[in-house]
């Protein structure tokens, strides 16, 4: 996925596959909770300037997400307690109707550790996050 920011709001246009399903042409509520968790990432890591790990994640399912159908997600940090972060994100098609809604709480990841793990999908350890 490509994330873009307004400096507050995280957001990222997300289209499942059919490989995606779990059930009867809808797709798998486990891939929806990835995706929510990883725009709050984000969200964490452009407002506090760290990555961090979740801690705990709650789902709330909405609606039913086919496959093909071009949803886009919203993630922000809400609260910045320096050893927590909490996090809220949706799912939602552009008529603003809302398939999945979940927030979380994310522990910071220490600079050493975070400049290690940057390597593996950026340009090197000298990242900045989505300014």
């Amino acid at each position: 996925m490509r994330f873009e920011t307004d400096g507050k709001i995280v957001q990222a246009r997300f289209v499942p596959r059919l490989e995606h399903v779990g059930f009867k042409a809808t797709v798998h509520g486990g891939l929806i909770a990835t995706v929510l968790d990883e725009i709050m990432v984000w969200a964490c890591a452009v407002r506090a300037k760290k990555f961090a790990f979740c801690a705990e994640l709650t789902v709330r399912f909405l609606n039913p997400l086919k496959p093909g159908q071009e949803v886009v997600l919203l993630g922000e940090l809400l609260q910045d307690r320096r050893k927590l972060f909490e996090a809220k994100a949706e799912v939602r098609d552009s008529a603003g109707k809302v398939y999945a809604s979940g927030t979380g709480k994310y522990l910071p990841i220490k600079e050493a550790d975070a400049a290690e793990m940057a390597t593996d999908f950026v340009a090197g350890a000298n990242w900045q996050p989505l300014e």
